[in-house]
This record gives structure tokens, sequence and C-alpha cells, in this order.
């Protein structure tokens, strides 16, 4: 079953496009027959600049924000229109919609599958509301309103500040139970430009802190970046070697390991 509405994919890329063809561009859920709208932003600034520039440019409502190095299974878009199904039965004014999502009490949602760390998550069967999503999926309607924060340079903590302007709005986000691949390389260390988006989130949102991200609690103290931060200088000055792990190349293996891993539960 394919999925009855079209959809306005958005990846914002820079530099070659071996990543966006290896991954995004062979996901076996994303067949040339559905006829969804696909649009590359290639060497913005930041992704909002990308995603603000897209949203003025999609032919439909229904958004999907992806990283470059996102595989969609064969079973994503059914999961993706099941679980949508049901929120415009039980909350027709949902905001955002990710595959990994932080509660309020820090409890993680997901299901997806990595290369180097296998399975994450388990299955779930509903959507689960959410505080913030993680950046690899972000899926809201284009009547909606939602736009990103154009002041939020780079690359990093969009997921969470658009989660935020939902729920400002009244918009609950969710995560859903559509299991999707995230070929992502691993880094260690956090880049500056990280710590730099980290202080403009907790300064635009002072009145709604703490907030539960996917990779780093963001509170008034700032003590948990402290602490990562102390870590990150430890591992530097311990002489360890931090090693950063390059993405898989063969995606068509990658699909079926995923897919075994998937099945075996």
């Amino acid at each position: 079953m394919s999925i009855p509405r079209a959809i306005t994919f958005v990846v914002a890329t820079y530099g070659a496009d071996d990543v966006l063809n290896r991954n995004f561009l062979s996901s076996p859920g994303l067949v040339e027959a559905h006829g969804h709208q696909i649009l590359i932003q290639r060497d913005y600034a930041s992704a909002a600049k990308a995603y603000n520039d897209a949203i003025d440019h999609a032919d439909n409502d229904l958004m999907v924000f992806a990283h470059n190095d996102m595989i969609f299974p064969e079973p994503w878009l059914d999961q993706l229109e099941q679980a949508i199904t049901f929120l415009d039965g039980t909350d027709p004014a949902w905001g955002v919609l990710g595959c990994c999502g932080v509660a309020h009490d820090g409890s993680f949602h997901v299901w997806a599958y990595h290369p180097t760390q296998g399975l994450l998550g388990k299955p779930f069967d509903l959507p689960v509301p959410v505080q913030t999503l993680d950046e690899i999926i972000l899926i809201f309607r284009k009547r909606s309103g939602l736009r990103f924060d154009e002041n939020l340079p780079y690359f990093h903590l969009y997921g969470t500040d658009i989660c935020m302007r939902a729920a400002k709005q009244g918009m609950k986000n969710y995560a859903i139970p559509a299991y999707c691949i995230h070929n992502a390389s691993y880094h260690p260390v956090l880049p500056k430009e990280f710590y730099r988006n980290y202080r403009y989130i907790r300064k635009t949102w002072k009145a709604d802190l703490p907030i539960h991200t996917s990779c780093q609690l963001i509170t008034k103290q700032e003590f948990p970046l402290y602490r990562r931060r102390m870590h990150e200088i430890y591992l530097k000055l311990s002489g360890k070697k931090l090693v950063t792990i390059p993405r898989v190349t063969d995606t068509a293996n990658l699909v079926k390991q995923a897919t075994a891993a998937r099945e075996a539960l």
C-alpha cells in the first residue's frame, strides 16, 4: 500500500553528493512511482535558511525534512501514513513528528538502526508525545505556519527550536513508530558550532527550561553542558584517540542488515 497523500521531502546538503546519492536518494521506500516532490537544498549557511526556502517552494502540505544520510526502508511510508491517520483522529492539531524524540521526563522514544550501534530503541505501536525531536527527520504540515528561526546559525538544535515553536502555539509533538536507518558518521567531540547554538536555544527559551534534547539537556545552570565539556577536555588531555567513525558506503548491505535486525524481534 502506498501513501495516498503527496509529500515534499527536503534535504539540506553541501559539497559532493555522494552521501546524498548513496543514502537518501537510494532509499527503498522512496520509489519514483510515488510521485513525491524532492527538494535538495544545497550549500545553505544554515538549516533554518535552507528549510524555510523549501517551505516557500513546497507543492505539498505534508513536508518531511531529513538528513542526507537517512535511509527510508520500504515500510516507512506506510508507517508514516498509519501514524498520521491515528493522530488525525486523536489530535488533528498535531505539530511536529519525528523518528527520535525525547519526552519531558527525559525518556527517549526511537525505533531506528545505526551501523555502529545496531538497533536504537525498541518497537512501539502508537505516536508518543515528546518535548523535542532529533533533526534526523522532522515532519509537519505547511499549513501549520511553522517556520524555522533563521537567527539560529549552522545545523544544530533546529529540531529543538521548531518543536518549542509548535508547543508555544499549542501544538503537540510526537515520536512516531516509523522504522528508519541513520547511516551517520560518529564524532566523539561536538563541534564548537553546537555550543553556540546551545546557548542561543537556552537564551531564546529560558522561560521554558529545562529542555530535553537527543544530545544534551538544556538547563538554567548549564551544569549538564559543563559536564560534557569537561569530559571532552579529559579525552583530549588524556591522549585518548578521538576516532571519527565514517559512514558505511555499502548501503545496500546496510539496508539488509537493518531489515534483518527488525524482523528478528
